[in-house]
């Protein structure tokens, strides 16, 4: 399984636009072929840190929702909301397979 780690950090003000222009890019992204989790998370302890859990069969998988409508708008919604450059973090899910 192809999972990335998507570290966000947004301004303060934009916590609640922000939520709000991703949950519209999770409900899209639960459907796509292969995908098999997109969880938003948010720190506790830092409203404006964010990670998003992407999990695909493959790797093609993966590339194939960058490619998505909702993907693009997505991007261009929150662009000007971070504080600093988002980061993607590869992994490889062993568990569960």
């Amino acid at each position: 399984m192809h999972v990335t780690l998507v570290h966000v950090r947004v301004r303060l003000e934009n916590v609640d636009d922000f939520i709000a222009a991703t949950r519209a890019n999770h409900l899209a992204s639960i459907n796509e072929p292969g995908n098999r989790r997109f969880d938003v998370l948010q720190a506790p302890d830092d409203p404006a840190r964010f990670i998003l859990y992407e999990a695909y069969a493959s790797a093609a998988d993966a590339a194939a929702h960058k490619e998505t409508a909702h993907y693009f708008a997505w991007r261009e919604a929150v662009g000007g909301m971070m504080a600093e450059p988002r980061r993607g973090e590869p992994m490889n899910g062993l568990l569960p397979a």
